[in-house]
């Protein structure tokens, strides 16, 4: 057996999973139109959508997506009353039920072992009239059920493959790879083993337009034109760092084919003796800012936390601290973590001024520094006055104690941070042992 024919036999649903999943979803179809039907009302239509509709989705992911389509002409108020209304009463026979917001509100429940989300939509009559995003999906549901026969197991090949290397997921968490963008390229490409290979040649602003009818110009590293709206670049969550990531996983399969791309062995967390043999070989300074996770969906959470971290770098790199890595990291608590050529500076800190001709700021600034208790020394280099003075914050630590409630951090984050935040360095990020964060920490490992 080949490496994909072996992952395909551990991954592709067996025929009684297959059977439950049939069987799990028309009775929640049958049971949105009970509900409907009960509260009165009229001329919605239940649809499967996403993976489970289309015959692309991994054995042991328990995932439906249940869309209640109401007419066009519903307004926006009554499709969230309405939808929740029925959701809510087809939910009396489900557990763990959570009401969510997106663009509008929809319910998520287990429900006989799935995850199931109940999803209001507009029945538009194109994916180019929609009146919310989610209205889209049925068109995307259908072009790729009508293309994809036949290559619904190198769908699942790939998808795994993205898992594995950690470039699967559109979520703002990961900036990868979406099950629908996943399906058209192997759509396009035609195999698993044909976009590997034609992978290893991508470059940033790649344009794929399987109907060649795109109306707008993107600038995103991969751009795939939704062929259902001619607008949309179904890649743009993708990231460069996540496009980069995939071509260089499928440069190393290509090479030497692996099970090991599909299943990686989960890292250990790095023990206290691997964490400062780490720092120290390094030779460099790490500091972490943790705070108490703020209570939000992902999707909120984690671009407050990326607009954070480089806001950090921002204030680090104008005080002059030079940065060589950083990251961040969340689960109860969320810690924000950069690596510095070191977190100590000298008191003196070099000033230059303006051009000695320049007569009125050449005066200016000597009056400011010659009477300032922070002047070391003023000369002139290179034709320019320049002021050694003494600097403000000589740590990393002292001026994110004093200036970190300062930066843009996000509205969510920034309450939490402003009710209190701990700083600690090298060794002392010992204290933090959360095994996950440990993980985290072996991407400063080397060879990792």
């Amino acid at each position: 057996m080949t490496v994909e024919e072996e992952v395909l036999a551990k991954i592709k649903p067996g025929p009684e999973e297959k059977e439950k999943l049939r069987e799990v979803s028309s009775e929640i179809l049958a049971n949105v139109n009970s509900a409907a039907k009960k509260l009165g009302i009229k001329g919605i239509t239940p649809k499967l959508v996403g993976s489970a509709a289309r015959g692309t989705w991994i054995s042991g992911t328990h995932d439906l997506d249940i869309f209640i389509a109401f007419p066009e002409n519903t307004s926006r108020e009554e499709l969230e009353k309405n939808g929740l209304l029925i959701a809510r009463e087809v939910a009396k026979e489900g557990q763990n039920i959570e009401e969510r917001y997106a663009e509008h509100p929809y319910l998520n429940m287990e429900y006989r072992g799935f995850d199931v989300d109940l999803v209001p939509c507009f029945a538009v009559g194109s994916a180019s009239d929609i009146k919310s995003a989610v209205d889209r999906t049925p068109f995307h549901n259908e072009f790729i059920k009508m293309r994809v026969t036949g290559r619904e197991d190198d769908v699942l090949t790939m998808k795994q493959f993205m898992k594995g290397t950690g470039t699967y997921g559109s979520e703002l968490r990961t900036q990868g790879f979406s099950g629908y963008l996943t399906e058209l390229l192997i759509v396009h490409y035609g195999s698993f083993r044909n976009m590997i290979r034609n992978a290893c040649n991508w470059k940033p602003g790649l344009e794929i337009d399987m109907l060649e009818h795109g109306t707008v110009k993107h600038n995103d590293p991969l751009v795939v034109i939704d062929p259902t709206d001619p607008k949309r670049n179904v890649a743009a969550a993708l990231s460069l760092n996540r496009f980069a990531q995939f071509i260089d996983a499928c440069r190393e399969y290509s090479e030497e084919p692996s099970e090991e791309f599909f299943f990686p062995e989960k890292n250990n967390p790095m023990k206290d003796r691997e964490v400062l043999d780490m720092m120290h070989s390094r030779g460099s300074s790490f500091i972490a800012i943790y705070f108490n996770t703020p209570d939000l969906v992902d999707d909120i959470l984690y671009p407050q936390l990326d607009k954070m971290e480089h806001s950090i770098r921002a204030l680090l790199e104008e005080y002059e601290f030079q940065i060589l890595n950083s990251g961040y990291w969340a689960k109860e608590r969320s810690i924000v973590i950069v690596e510095l050529i070191s977190a100590e500076l000298p008191y003196v800190k070099k000033h230059r001024g303006p051009p000695v001709w320049v007569k009125e700021h050449a005066k200016g600034f000597k009056e400011k520094y010659n009477n300032s208790e922070d002047l070391f020394s003023m000369y002139i280099e290179d034709g320019f006055y320049v002021a050694d003075i003494r600097r403000k914050f000589t740590t990393a630590k002292e001026l994110l104690e004093n200036r970190i409630q300062n930066c843009s951090i996000g509205k969510h984050i920034g309450k939490i941070v402003r009710s209190g935040f701990t700083i600690v360095e090298d060794d002392d990020i010992l204290k933090i042992d959360d095994p996950d964060f440990r993980r985290f920490l072996r991407k400063w490992e080397q060879g990792k």
